[in-house]
């Protein structure tokens, strides 16, 4: 049974999609809520899903930022990002970010069923109306950055340190990389030093060095 959980500050599309995701037999809707703090307190209660859906435009903390907390601390959740937005863009900072698909909210509910089957057996998934084109930069883009994983992997390196690592690089000090990822400036202190302590870096100039000669900037 695929344990799901749907997040998007409408009730309407949420109603829509449990509606969708109830009326199969190896799914169930474990709960559904309405903004990325509240499913951040229910996880924080154990109550955690197989599957996230979230949309990726909502008030407060956008989906975007609530995938990059929850691969941080939740890294075996699986994540569809779901969204109005078609465009190319907006798909590569979900996929960044740790997102496992995107979909389109126009999707048909077959495909949406489809999608989530998808990603609960360990695959990508994106919606087929963000066209060929998508999939194809999708493709290239992967290819491109073949060894980023495996060095967050070998370096211990999550999502967030890296997000705070490539702010690091565009010259952000800690309190405006605290503003712009809804951190405190302590947290992104302690980031920024566990980052030098995990690559053996001896200060923010070598940091950055090691970021770019190992592909994780760019």
């Amino acid at each position: 049974m695929i344990q799901l959980m749907l997040v998007d500050d409408h009730h309407l599309v949420r109603n829509g999609f449990r509606l969708i995701l109830e009326s199969q037999k190896d799914m169930a809707v474990l709960a559904d809520v309405e903004s990325a703090e509240g499913a951040l307190d229910m996880l924080a209660q154990n109550n955690l899903p197989d599957i996230i859906l979230t949309d990726v435009k909502m008030e407060e903390m956008n989906g975007i930022t609530f995938i990059g907390r929850l691969k941080e601390k939740y890294s075996q959740i699986k994540v569809l990002a779901l969204s109005m937005m078609n465009d190319i863009q907006t798909v590569f900072e979900v996929l960044r970010a740790g997102g496992d698909g995107y979909l389109v909210k126009d999707s048909s509910a077959d495909e949406v069923v489809f999608g989530i089957r998808q990603i609960a057996n360990g695959e990508k998934y994106l919606s087929v109306s963000l066209g060929l084109s998508c999939i194809e930069n999708y493709r290239l883009y992967i290819e491109n950055n073949p060894d980023k994983r495996i060095i967050m992997t070998k370096y211990d390196i999550s999502e967030r340190e890296l997000a705070v690592l490539e702010l690091i690089s565009e010259g952000y000090t800690n309190a405006e990389i605290a503003d712009r990822i809804f951190l405190s400036k302590r947290t992104v202190e302690g980031h920024r030093q566990r980052l030098i302590e995990k690559t053996r870096t001896r200060n923010t100039a070598e940091l950055v060095r090691f970021g770019f000669h190992n592909m994780l900037l760019h």
